[in-house]
């Protein structure tokens, strides 16, 4: 497939650009796209996509912490599917539902996550979108820190006795696996916006 990737020179960018073409993908310019994937920052990821709209192409977005309303609509009314995932590790997408199952049986959790001291936005979308799994009222505690990439920890509690799930990426390659996924499916999904690496899992 030919696709455009933004923030190839990015942390996962540099990552995913030789993944995508090992996987037999070529890179090109967004006018020569059949998708469009992008890991850039909050303040640049709506304009690339609005752009991959303009040109009527699908978008596979990683970065997080923008503002997805607006673009729901706007995919849905170009009729071009834009799929977005708060994280692409597909451990972290189950724990996250492991999470949320678990809430149904332990009522008090908090969720502490862990990022690199670069990462721009806190909360981070995944540890907002496992509370949001949750039932939604589940403190989030941040930390940034350098020498670290991503970690998430829930820590679930009752009366003598506590669950923890944790999910740790100690590279930006355990990104790549559901990226690679996401790019597989991007075909068969509707237009407008579809959220999240567990909508592909089941």
């Amino acid at each position: 497939m030919r696709v455009k990737l933004f923030g190839a020179g990015g942390k996962v960018g540099s990552v995913l650009a030789p993944a995508l073409e090992a996987a037999g993908h070529e890179l090109v310019e967004l006018d020569g796209a059949e998708a469009m994937i992008d890991f850039t920052a909050p303040d640049v990821v709506v304009k690339n996509i609005e752009a991959a709209l303009g040109a009527r192409v699908p978008c596979v977005v990683g970065t997080s912490g923008w503002d997805t309303d607006a673009i729901a609509g706007k995919a849905e009314e170009a009729g071009v599917a834009v799929f977005y995932a708060p994280n692409f590790a597909i451990g972290a997408v189950l724990m996250m539902r492991f999470a949320a199952n678990a809430s149904k049986h332990i009522q008090r959790a908090e969720i502490v996550e862990l990022h690199h001291e670069t990462k721009v936005d806190a909360p981070s979308g995944t540890a907002k979108a496992t509370a949001e799994a949750m039932g939604g009222d589940v403190p989030i505690h941040s930390v940034r820190l350098p020498g670290i990439v991503a970690h998430q920890e829930v820590l679930l509690s009752d009366t003598g006795q506590l669950l923890t799930i944790r999910h740790d990426a100690f590279s930006r390659e355990a990104y790549v696996p559901g990226v690679l996924l996401a790019l597989e499916r991007l075909g068969s999904l509707p237009a407008g916006l579809t959220v999240g690496l567990e909508k592909l899992l089941d």
